[in-house]
């Protein structure tokens, strides 16, 4: 079992807020697609991090969350250049980690 994390920006590149039904899509088709969904969207994250100038960076995201069997390596890469596109980002982080059901 697995746990796939992605880590939704809540503004684009230009610094204007993502639109509360981009959010909205990916709960529907993560949770038609998987059988169900979680999404920490109540109390943003904050995510720090240094680019290759040295300047620190901000991005504060929500958390996106489903629970796989098996990681579909291409599906996701297809799946995380679609959220690049619409949420208008250079990248956007999806992480997959090993999990055990207790």
């Amino acid at each position: 079992m697995h746990l796939v994390q992605m880590f939704l920006p809540l503004y684009d590149t230009s610094g204007q807020r993502v639109h509360r039904a981009l959010f909205e899509g990916v709960r529907a088709e993560l949770a038609g697609h998987f059988g169900g969904v979680t999404a920490f969207s109540r109390a943003p994250a904050t995510g720090l991090w240094e680019d290759d100038d040295g300047d620190v960076q901000r991005d504060d995201v929500v958390l996106v969350e489903v629970m796989v069997d098996h990681v579909d390596h291409a599906w996701w890469r297809h799946y995380r250049e679609s959220l690049e596109h619409r949420f208008r980002q250079d990248e956007v982080l999806v992480r997959a980690t090993a999990v055990e059901r207790l």
